[in-house]
C-alpha cells in the first residue's frame, strides 16, 4: 500500500494536545490579565511580555496559541491586538465569557501551567522537565527504565512517519548521521532506501539499547533488504551538545531542536554544520510555527505540550532558517509535508 494513502493519524496528536492550548487560555483569561492588558489598545510583544513578566520563550508560546485560536492577531504594526472575538473575554465586553471561562481556573494543570509560564518552566525541575539533560549533570535519558519508556512511547509515531521521512530524504551513496536517532526507525528507512549507504545513531546509551532490539526485530521480520542493515548501521553513543560529531554526508535532525532554547538550537546549528562535509545536507524533520507566529493551532498545542515537558517550544521555518544562515549554511525554501503536523526542511553546505 502506498503511504500516501494510509490515514493521516494527526487527529490523536491534535486531541492528546490540545489539553495543553485550553490550559493557556484559561491561564490568559484568568490568571495572567492578556485580554485585560489589550482592552485598551494593541501593545508590542515586548511591552505585553513586560506588563505580564514573561521571558521569551512562555511569551512565543502563549501569543501565537491565542492568535491561532482566533482571540489575539498582528496588526498593520506589528502589535498584538484584540479579535472581535477576543473581546468576548474581556470585563468590558457584556456579555462575555470570561466567566465561564473562569469556572475552569482552579484546575491543578491550569495551576501548575501559570507556574511555568511566570518562572519559564516548574519551580521543581525534576518534576517537570522530563527528557532533557540539564546543565552538566546527568542526563534523564540515562536511566535505563525511564530511556527505555519513553523511547517506546515514541516509537509508534517514528515507524509511522519514518517510511514517509525517508522516501523524502536525498537519495544518495554516503554516510547519514541521526543525531538524537531515538528509536532508529527513521535511519533504518533511509538506508533501505539506499543500499549502498551507511549509517550512524548517536544517542545515550540506555536509548541506543533500544533501538538495537528495535532493528533485531526489523531484521527478524523478513523484510527485504533489511539482513544487510546491522552491518551498515552504527550505534555511537555520546552527548551532541559537547561530544565529536563525525563527519557525514547527510544529517538528520528529527524532533530534536523543539526540546532546546534558541541559544542552545544555535549551539546545535553550528555543531551540526560543522559535521558536514562539503556539499552535505542537514534535515530537519519537526512541527512547524507559521513565519509570523499566528499558528497553526495543533502546532500551538504542541509547542504548549513541549514547553510542559521540556526546555523548548516549537519554532518557525524562518527562525531556523536564521540559525542555518549563522552557521554558514544555504536553506532551501521547500517545504516538505510529511504527517501528523509535521515537515521538513534542509539546508546545504557549500563549502
Amino acid at each position: 500500500m502506498s503511504y500516501s494513502v494510509q490515514p493521516d493519524l494527526a487527529p490523536i496528536t491534535r486531541h492528546l494536545r490540545a489539553m495543553f492550548g485550553s490550559r493557556l487560555l484559561i491561564a490568559a483569561v484568568n490568571h495572567l490579565p492578556v485580554f485585560e492588558e489589550l482592552s485598551n489598545g494593541p501593545l508590542s510583544i515586548a511591552e505585553l511580555s513586560n506588563r505580564l513578566q514573561l521571558s521569551e520563550r512562555p511569551a512565543m508560546v502563549l501569543f501565537p496559541a491565542l492568535c491561532a485560536m482566533e482571540f489575539l492577531r498582528y496588526d498593520e504594526a506589528g502589535q498584538l491586538a484584540l479579535t472581535e472575538l477576543g473581546q468576548y473575554l474581556t470585563q468590558s465586553q457584556q456579555p462575555n465569557l470570561s466567566g465561564y471561562v473562569g469556572l475552569e481556573k482552579d484546575d491543578p494543570g491550569v495551576l501548575e501551567m501559570v507556574v511555568r509560564l511566570q518562572n519559564d518552566g516548574p519551580l521543581v525541575t525534576d518534576q517537570g522537565i522530563s527528557f532533557v539533560k540539564e546543565g552538566e549533570g546527568p542526563s534523564p535519558m540515562d536511566d535505563p527504565q525511564l530511556a527505555r519508556s519513553l523511547t517506546l512511547g515514541l516509537a509508534g509515531r517514528a515507524r509511522k512517519l519514518s517510511p514517509i521521512v525517508a522516501a523524502s530524504l536525498t537519495k544518495r551513496e554516503g554516510h547519514l548521521l541521526d543525531v538524537a536517532g531515538g528509536t532508529g526507525y527513521y535511519t533504518y528507512e533511509w538506508l533501505l532506501n539506499n543500499p549502498s549507504s551507511t549509517a550512524t545513531i548517536l544517542d545515550r546509551p540506555a536509548v541506543l539499547a533500544v533501538a538495537v532490539d528495535l532493528l533485531d526485530e526489523l531484521v527478524r521480520s523478513g523484510r527485504p533488504g533489511t539482513e544487510t542493515l546491522k552491518d551498515r548501521v552504527t550505534f555511537l553513543p555520546g552527548d551532541m551538545l559537547t561530544d565529536a560529531l563525525p563527519q557525514t554526508d547527510l544529517l538528520l535532525a528529527a524532533s530534536l531542536f523543539h526540546d532546546w532554547p534558541a541559544p542552545t538550537c544555535q549551539l546545535l546549528a553550528n555543531r551540526f554544520a560543522a559535521a558536514l562535509r562539503p556539499g552535505g545536507e542537514l534535515w530537519v524533520h519537526d512541527a512547524f510555527l507559521n513565519d509570523a507566529l499566528d499558528g497553526p493551532l495543533a502546532v500551538t498545542d504542541y509547542s504548549a505540550q513541549l514547553f510542559w515537558g521540556t526546555k523548548g517550544r516549537c519554532y518557525s521555518r524562518a527562525e531556523y532558517r536564521s540559525w542555518f544562515r549563522q552557521a554558514g549554511l544555504e536553506s532551501t525554501q521547500e517545504a516538505i509535508p510529511t504527517q501528523m503536523d509535521y515537515g521538513l526542511i534542509r539546508a546545504r553546505k557549500n563549502s
